[in-house]
């Protein structure tokens, strides 16, 4: 048979390859948690300043998704993204539970005795309500991806890797009621525990091997600036504020 000529097509190509960040951003990803740590009272560093850093660090559009899977934008690539605290040395950590959602087959089926009904049947329903926002986020990116940060418990050290965002085939799990009577999925394939579903809530949790191309960065943590340094760099005084109401009482 034959095979027909065909006319060139441009593929779409993604912002850069999967976990091959741009040149600069190590260097933006230190500064930015540096200055966190130089100004917060408490250090802390969670999933919402997580993706307007990274958004910095790859020059994306950070916009806020109910959905959470296109919280960051680049194109026609998104990610979602998400923050854990690793173990006691993440240099060694090979994989992170990564809270994805609430899936709860009551509201999405009507499902009310969930504990009573088949798990796998349960497990095929989660599965179904996550594939859907995955497809639902793919009809409008051509690339859809997760970027994780690993922190350690001092916030000296950093992990930072990414992954597609995928649909996951039912068939390829099997589901039980754990002691907590929390659902857990396992792949048929390797026995490996893949998922962890919450009846009380419907938290749904993914578990994701940490890939070998993963970046690994320790920072030196900064001498804390106090916060009248920060308030005389910025030249405050009462000029900065005017009162609107006054029921204080004298």
């Amino acid at each position: 048979m034959r095979v027909p000529r065909l006319r060139t097509v441009n593929k779409a190509v993604a912002p850069f390859d999967l976990n091959k960040f741009p040149a600069k951003f190590i260097d933006t990803l230190a500064k930015e948690i540096v200055y966190m740590m130089a100004t917060k009272s408490s250090m802390s560093l969670e999933g919402n300043e997580w993706e307007q850093i990274f958004a910095e660090c790859v020059g994306a559009e950070w916009k806020p998704s109910n959905v959470g899977l296109d919280d960051v934008v680049l194109d026609n690539c998104c990610w979602g993204a998400k923050t854990v605290f690793g173990a006691n040395n993440i240099e060694k950590q090979q994989t992170v539970r990564l809270i994805s959602g609430r899936n709860s087959p009551t509201y999405s089926y009507g499902v009310d005795s969930i504990t009573s009904e088949n798990p796998d049947e349960i497990g095929r329903l989660v599965l179904d309500i996550w594939n859907e926002r995955v497809s639902a986020v793919r009809q409008i990116y051509k690339f859809v991806r997760t970027v994780v940060l690993v922190k350690s418990k001092d916030y000296s050290d950093y992990l930072v890797f990414e992954f597609d965002t995928i649909r996951y085939d039912p068939e390829l799990y099997r589901f039980e009621w754990n002691a907590r009577m929390n659902l857990e999925g396992y792949e048929k394939s390797s026995g490996k525990h893949k998922f962890t579903w919450q009846p009380s809530g419907s938290q749904f949790t993914i578990i994701e091997d940490i890939p070998d191309k993963r970046l690994h960065i320790s920072l030196r943590k900064p001498e804390k600036v106090d916060k009248e340094t920060i308030l005389r760099a910025v030249n405050f005084d009462n000029s900065w504020y005017h009162i609107v109401s006054d029921h204080i009482e004298k």
